[in-house]
């Protein structure tokens, strides 16, 4: 179980604080069964039920700082996707966002990058299907990043490009 205070990554939601644990006073609903009370990180009045043992919805504790930077390390030695037919790409793309594991993030944005430079090369625009799913894997592995490092979102990708560079990778 989760703890009071701890941020945690609640499905397509992201970044959560768990505020507590308590039970619902509502008819059809078990009176034993403990729910998480979430309050989406942000946000000041927000909040999310939802039961502890969900099962339907993937919720995870943060990356430690370290994994974090581990992670970033291995990015050079990582596969990207292996998506040979055009038509489950998108279906692919959505699988990496659902599992909302930072490891599937960041090879499904390396892929893509790697397919937008390569039909740069071609003479040919990145797809609106590729831009639209490194836009929600940046949004979503960023954001925990960003908590993790202690640095604005917006400065993740530059520190990811700076610690590659410069030989932290071993």
């Amino acid at each position: 179980m989760f703890e009071t205070g701890e941020y945690i990554v609640y499905g397509k939601t992201g970044i959560c604080q768990v505020m507590g644990v308590t039970t619902m006073d509502m008819e059809g609903i078990p009176k034993d069964r403990l729910y998480y009370i979430l309050r989406p990180n942000g946000e000041t009045e927000g909040t999310i039920f939802t039961p502890v043992d969900n099962k339907k919805m993937v919720m995870r504790r943060l990356l430690t700082k370290e994994e974090a930077e581990e992670l970033i390390d291995e990015i050079p030695d990582m596969d990207v996707l292996g998506i040979e037919n055009e038509k489950l790409r998108e279906e692919a793309y959505k699988e990496c966002i659902r599992s909302c594991q930072c490891r599937e993030l960041l090879r499904m944005i390396k892929t893509i990058r790697f397919r937008k430079r390569d039909r740069l090369a071609r003479g040919k625009k990145a797809t609106s299907t590729d831009e639209k799913y490194l836009k929600a894997a940046e949004e979503n592995l960023y954001t925990e990043l960003s908590m993790l490092l202690g640095i604005p979102k917006s400065q993740v990708d530059g520190y990811i490009g700076e610690r590659i560079k410069s030989g932290s990778v071993k």
